[in-house]
């Protein structure tokens, strides 16, 4: 579904991105690790548009992102925000409803709306709440709910249960990987938090000072000499 082919990115000095080649396809869960300010961020952002890299390429569905292709992948792609980012001025099913609202009655997309709420758990009462009157995990829920609402073929998911406690962030997990293996979309999650890495991922990447360390199934990644490091940290902390 998309591939990146050697990508390279600086900013000044610094490379961030030094010729990154990483592959993930059609209903696969790819998990993308490593320490903060190696890259991760910046990668989501070449995919996504947002930054434009230095050289290599990005394909989607064996085509160049480009000027011709990239609408199409924007139309196609749901996105779950490290803080939700919901809309503050929006009710909750119109942050869920944003994107369809450009293309369909209000009625009609409020109905998905609610069935997409109700798909992570949250009542049709919560519809018409604003994002301020929301818990936490209750934003993390309406943010993943907008995520899948257009049944997207690519969900992106960032530092998805960054401020939640044990339990809630345990819940979007499960939640996260019960979407995807039921609506068999591609997912690509950036995290640092190997809870999620286990229950959400099929492979994980690790990715350092630039470069792919390591790539390979989750179950195997106990024995993978180059995450030894990243892992102790990570149980340290």
């Amino acid at each position: 579904m998309i591939e990146i082919d050697a990508l390279h990115k600086s900013f000044g000095q610094k490379t961030v991105l030094d010729g990154i080649s990483l592959g993930v396809t059609q209903g696969e869960s790819l998990c993308v690790i490593g320490q903060s300010g190696t890259g991760k961020s910046v990668l989501l952002k070449c995919i996504l548009g947002l930054t434009r890299p230095d050289a290599g390429r990005i394909l989607w569905q064996g085509k160049a992102l480009d000027r011709t292709t990239r609408p199409d992948f924007m139309n196609r792609f749901g996105m779950l925000f490290q803080g939700a980012a919901l809309f503050d001025s929006l009710s909750v099913w119109q942050n869920v409803a944003f994107r369809l609202r450009q293309r369909m009655p209000d009625a009609k997309a409020r109905a998905i709306a609610v069935e997409k709420l109700a798909r992570v758990g949250l009542g049709a009462e919560t519809a018409d709440l604003m994002p301020a009157e929301l818990s936490g995990g209750m934003a993390k829920r309406a943010g993943l709910a907008r995520a899948i609402a257009d049944d997207p073929a690519v969900i992106f998911f960032d530092e998805p249960t960054t401020g939640l406690d044990p339990i809630r962030a345990r819940r979007i997990n499960d939640l996260i990987r019960g979407i995807v293996t039921e609506t068999g979309a591609t997912a690509i999650t950036i995290t640092h938090d190997m809870d999620s890495v286990r229950a959400i991922g099929d492979r994980v990447a690790l990715l350092e000072n630039g470069r792919i360390a390591w790539d390979g199934p989750v179950a195997q990644m106990n024995d993978a000499a180059p995450l030894a490091a990243f892992l102790g940290q990570q149980n340290r902390s």
